[in-house]
């Protein structure tokens, strides 16, 4: 395959309801949209760092100008036959996942319009419906909490994600065990506690939770493994993960008993496949993890969680879910079952209307 051409479009989508975390409030989802030429052949990608470089070292900013400045001038006009080569190229560059991720997935989904396999197929996927769950941020109140927690329950979901924040911590999980006492639940700490909270960790352990999600420092590895030794709750590294040699040395070290992949992060779907692959060997269940893409990005999740080791439930948004108007089309829709179905006829692409309107900057890159 050669790329012949790629269109970069830095694009703000506005959320229904701010995104509270610990690292902070997100009002608009800043994400990095590419469109790549080969022959005759269109195909999109999505990689979504957020606006500021809180979740991770990169922000959006950072992604489209690595890609319009040095990235794709690299890449495009050349052949790539395997996506090993695609990224032994890419790979001349150091980190900026993110970055890499935007290229790398458009590599797959460029060779599933010229080859017609759908990507889940490309991928390994064996699973037809994939189970989504419930997220939610940091709330205005108690009350506006279980209101939601209790519809994602009439809903049918069968687990329950919260984010986790210096004081909306304990009083609000005994908040919600009080009125939820048998549904699962997991928290997401975002990085945002360090080792001498233990005492805290260790009340966590009173509220049954699957696991806590990355609960120390994002580019930590030592003292997670430390804390597992610790407490008695299951730890899920998220941040931490951000390469092959990275999930290599946690599962060395012990750092985690559960890990949530997001191509993004990790830099594409290659990268992804070969996490998932070492942590089914290691008896390391995995799930899928979200950035609030739009469809055009969450598609590629729901893609890569039909893999057999993706076995707890995703952050599989509908599109509706955080957005008024989701820029993809088809939307992602849950069936009853709150499963989602990969895609046989062609992925997400943006609406051009809603892509217009969206858009903040963008740029071509051309193999002339």
């Amino acid at each position: 395959m050669q790329i012949d051409q790629i269109d970069i479009f830095y694009v703000s989508m506005p959320l229904k309801y701010p995104w509270r975390t610990s690292y902070g409030t997100d009002y608009f989802i800043h994400s990095i949209l590419v469109k790549g030429y080969s022959g005759d052949h269109i195909a999109w990608a999505e990689s979504t760092p957020l606006e500021k470089p809180t979740y991770s070292p990169e922000a959006a900013n950072s992604v489209f100008l690595n890609i319009v400045e040095y990235f794709a001038p690299l890449m495009v006009g050349k052949t790539y036959e395997t996506i090993e080569q695609f990224n032994d190229q890419l790979n001349v560059f150091k980190g900026n996942q993110f970055a890499k991720a935007a290229l790398e997935i458009l590599w797959w989904t460029l060779q599933s319009k010229i080859t017609g396999i759908p990507l889940h197929i490309m991928l390994g996927g064996v699973t037809d419906n994939v189970e989504a769950g419930a997220d939610f941020g940091i709330q205005d109140d108690y009350d506006m909490l279980l209101g939601n927690i209790q519809k994602a329950v009439d809903d049918g979901f069968s687990r329950v994600k919260l984010k986790v924040s210096k004081g909306w911590d304990v009083e609000m999980l005994e908040t919600v065990r009080s009125a939820f006492p048998n549904i699962r639940i997991h928290i997401d700490c975002n990085s945002g506690y360090s080792l001498g909270d233990v005492d805290l960790f260790e009340k966590f352990d009173e509220f049954n939770l699957e696991f806590i999600e990355q609960p120390l420092g994002y580019d930590d590895l030592l003292d997670h493994s430390k804390l597992s030794a610790i407490i008695k709750t299951p730890v899920c590294l998220d941040e931490s993960i951000n390469s092959i040699r990275r999930m290599e040395q946690a599962i060395e070290m012990g750092a985690c008993e559960y890990v949530n992949i997001k191509p993004g992060r990790v830099g594409g779907l290659y990268n992804s496949v070969k996490i998932h692959d070492m942590c089914f060997k290691s008896g390391i269940p995995v799930w899928v993890g979200g950035m609030l893409e739009s469809a055009v990005g969450s598609a590629i999740c729901v893609e890569l969680a039909t893999l057999p080791n993706f076995s707890y439930p995703g952050d599989l948004f509908p599109s509706d879910r955080f957005y008024e108007r989701d820029l993809g089309y088809p939307k992602i829709e849950l069936t009853k079952n709150m499963t989602v179905s990969p895609f046989t006829d062609g992925l997400p692409e943006p609406d051009i209307n809603l892509l217009s309107e969206f858009t903040i900057k963008k740029a071509t890159v051309r193999k002339d």
